[in-house]
């Protein structure tokens, strides 16, 4: 049988502390849920300072949901990163057009676009600042959004789309 090569998916926002790495561990799950294997996810920020903890409120919104985020550390977007991927997924079009400038424009979504939605509900806003409810809010959207996502990325990797 002939070895697959695993798939990288890389969802991006600004700091890489908040939306991205909540994204990343909601689709990790959902994958394995689903009992899909050969897919690493991981996330990256397009203003991160590398090495930063998660938000506190990412960090309690994960752990209510079962994610403990405590081991992740930010890190900044790279043409290394962008070129390493077969999917990227971005919070806002802002984050879409850094990837391009770095190369991927072509594998790089905007995720609400990539789950069907359009204009400005394709875009996940950033909870960073805002209370705990905020970050409730945000992490729900993320679910949903990915809980679409995941079922075009399985069907997309399965058929050999997406790859380069």
């Amino acid at each position: 049988m002939e070895q697959t090569k695993t798939k990288r998916i890389l969802l991006v926002c600004t700091g890489n502390i908040c939306r991205s790495p909540l994204a990343a561990a909601l689709l990790d799950r959902a994958l394995a849920q689903r009992g899909i294997d050969g897919i690493e996810v991981a996330s990256a920020g397009t203003g991160a300072w590398d090495g930063a903890p998660v938000s506190e409120g990412a960090y309690l919104v994960g752990l209510e949901r079962g994610l403990d985020l405590s081991a992740h550390r930010a890190r900044l977007l790279t043409r290394e990163l962008v070129e390493d991927a077969d999917l990227i997924l971005t919070m806002a079009r802002h984050h879409r057009a850094r990837v391009d400038e770095l190369g991927g424009e072509s594998h790089v979504f905007v995720l609400g676009e990539y789950a069907g939605r359009e204009g400005d509900e394709a875009e996940v806003s950033d909870p960073f600042g805002g209370d705990l409810e905020v970050y409730r809010d945000t992490c729900a959207e993320l679910e949903a959004l990915l809980d679409t996502a995941v079922e075009r990325i399985v069907k997309e990797f399965a058929s050999g789309g997406n790859q380069r």
